[in-house]
């Protein structure tokens, strides 16, 4: 809303509460920052009280240094606040904790507003040396984003702060948020935080068994702990590795670092231990504001090359102590089973579950004891006793059914038949996942995945002749070389080539024939062309234009060898209203290509419908698994031809 020159600009209603992004959406990411905001105020106790239901006083009260109302009005109510500038990045104490030292979370108190997150209005107290000022924020207003509607000032002794809101949305729940915060925040006996009167137990090294510095060129120092969590508090760590920069949790800890898979994430040793890697307040630049991820450079991704390598020494030297523990628990698993082989038959099994753990220390679990099963069968059919047990109970039609099998099948045959059909489930789940997830990092892991699973478009691409040709080649860096300089083509490591555009990432291949013309050379007959959209993106009539312009390019390059079909999907969240979702482009009145617009939830729905929807048979399958997780078993098991396009550095 834009005011005549006299009274300049305007801000529309809820400006602030729009703009604050994750901070007004999630209870969970407000209250963190809120408590992050009491240990930069110097706090040592931290006080939240949650309400079990709408229309209560949801507060946060600390006894940190607390601030005249001059400080309020220069601090709490300045727009993009610049904490280093006017305070430094070292946290004040109140004079009772002369002495102590902390480095400061905030940077440009965003933060501080997390209490919009619950309603628009909201109310501060805060005092120090014996004099308070309490204030009513609120965010109705055109001239300012947010503004005092009340003041007031008080005695109090001491100092301290008092933030209060009555909850109109987004109520949090007491025990999540308890946990939350245990498991975001490193331990410090200097800070204790409550939620309903209950101490948070703050991450520690419970259970730590190995410590070791990173030694990382050109970098901050850096620190990483081995944890057993079977040892750890229940809040005290989550599965993967985590990075905690100057005490605080970056991110979602996971066994994806960057764009690699340390480990199978349903490996034992992954569901026992855990990788901290301590960074001290050097890395804070590296930190994104809203502490969801690090930023894109050479030095975060020095610092990920050191924790996957430290992370696959210390898995080869654990695994190793884990063979009688995991052979033995799958035993146990089968262990009705198992007292009804000979002796000599329990000896073959149980050596063969240690020799399966030496041979695959990554073996889940599951695996395991189903290897374990199968073998116990086979040792009993030896016998022929349980066989023919088995054989006498079964009826008519299972017997019909057993004997079909047979016939049909080795059991080799079947293996293969099951694993591609978890590879593709596997395929989709993650999409479904990573899709809906405004946390995951798209271009690492959900664009790879779709790029290569060609079957997800349609039967006609679920083909092995999908793969490079110079020519394509040729052609693509031709089309893609106009708008992109040469250093945006670089390889990636042990990745499928993605050509990385402004606002998508793009996958080509093609197909080769025989030319049916007495020559009988090959010639590319078909190109496929994928090109996903980055963010929450709608496809709009501009996105369809410009994947039409890529084939345009394409034919008019000159350096195709035939004449192919050009099919190209455009991918994104959504596609917007009046948008044509397919159109056709013709030259001389045949048609040379089609570009479709589709978005992620039309893929999966597609794709499970032409598995005949099994993955709604066994839903549990995957339910445990993260979608980055599933990411990384599909993108180890399957493989793209290369197109020889290098995409830029970050991906």
């Amino acid at each position: 809303m834009i005011a005549d020159a006299a009274t300049g600009s305007l801000f529309e209603e809820n400006y602030l509460v729009r703009t604050l992004g994750r901070i007004a959406q999630d209870p969970e990411v407000a209250l963190t920052e809120l408590v992050a905001n009491a240990w930069d105020a110097g706090a040592s106790l931290v006080d939240l009280t949650i309400p079990p239901t709408n229309e209560l006083a949801l507060t946060v009260e600390d006894d940190g240094h607390g601030m005249s109302a001059a400080q309020f009005k220069g601090r709490w109510m300045k727009l993009g606040y610049n904490r280093l500038k006017h305070q430094s990045a070292m946290v004040e104490f109140p004079p009772e904790r002369h002495g102590w030292r902390r480095r400061a979370y905030g940077r440009n108190g965003v933060g501080r507003h997390g209490l919009l997150c619950f309603a628009d209005q909201y109310s501060v107290e805060t005092w120090r040396e014996d004099k308070g000022a309490n204030f009513d924020i609120g965010t109705q207003s055109e001239e300012n984003p947010f503004k005092i509607e009340k003041e007031g000032s008080f005695l109090r002794k001491g100092h301290g702060t008092k933030l209060s809101v009555i909850v109109q949305r987004h109520l949090p729940n007491a025990d999540a948020i308890r946990g939350l915060l245990a498991g975001r925040f490193v331990h410090d006996p200097q800070f204790v935080v409550r939620v309903n009167g209950v101490s948070v137990a703050l991450a520690d090294q419970t259970g730590l068994i190995e410590k070791q510095d990173l030694r990382i060129a050109g970098c901050p120092p850096a620190e990483a702990f081995v944890v057993d969590t079977s040892r750890t508090a229940k809040y005290t760590l989550y599965q993967g590795i985590a990075f905690w920069v100057n005490g605080r949790l970056v991110g979602v800890p996971s066994w994806v670092v960057g764009s690699e898979a340390v480990i199978d994430g349903r490996a034992r040793f992954a569901k026992r231990f855990s990788i901290v890697i301590k960074a001290d307040d050097g890395w804070l630049p590296e930190v994104e504001q809203d502490w969801v991820r690090f930023k894109s450079s050479k030095k975060v991704e020095a610092l990920f090359e050191a924790a996957r390598d430290y992370a696959k020494k210390v898995f080869a030297q654990i695994s190793a102590t884990l063979v009688e523990e995991s052979s033995e628990e799958a035993l146990v698993k089968n262990r009705e089973d198992f007292k009804e082989l000979s002796p000599l038959g329990r000896a073959e099994v149980a050596s063969f579950a240690r020799d399966l753990v030496k041979a695959t220390p990554t073996v889940s679990q599951d695996v395991l004891s189903a290897a374990v099963q199968a073998l116990i069968n086979i040792e009993k059919a030896r016998g022929g006793a349980a066989l023919l047990d088995k054989l006498t109970k079964l009826d008519e039609s299972d017997v019909e059914g057993l004997d079909r099998l047979l016939s049909q099948w080795t059991v080799n045959d079947a293996l293969s038949v099951l694993d591609e059909i978890d590879q593709r489930l596997a395929v989709i789940a993650a999409i479904e996942k990573l899709s809906g997830d405004e946390a995951a990092d798209e271009l690492h892991t959900l664009h790879p995945l779709v790029t290569q699973a060609r079957w997800l478009f349609g039967p006609e691409f679920d083909s092995s002749e999908y793969a490079s040709n110079v020519s394509l080649k040729t052609a693509a860096e031709k089309v893609f070389g106009k708008s992109l300089p040469a250093q945006a083509f670089i390889n990636a490591k042990k990745r499928p080539d993605i050509l990385v555009l402004k606002d998508s990432t793009c996958s080509i291949v093609g197909t080769e024939g025989f030319d049916h013309s007495d020559t009988m050379l090959t010639r590319i007959q078909s190109v496929l062309i994928i090109e996903l959209k980055k963010g929450r993106s709608a496809i709009g009539r501009d996105e369809m234009t410009q994947a039409d312009g890529y084939i345009q390019d394409f034919l008019e390059s000159g350096a195709l060898e035939g004449t192919p079909m050009f099919r190209a999907f455009v991918v994104g969240h959504e596609i917007a209203a009046k948008t044509a979702g397919e159109k056709e482009i013709k030259e001389d009145g045949v048609v040379r290509g089609r570009v479709q617009a589709t978005t992620y939830h039309q893929l999966t729905r597609s794709a499970n419908k032409r598995l005949f929807r099994l993955k709604e048979r066994i839903p549990a399958r995957y339910e445990d698994v993260s979608g980055a997780d599933l990411s990384a078993k599909v993108m180890q098991t399957a493989s793209q031809a290369s197109l020889g396009l290098r995409p830029p550095n970050g991906i």
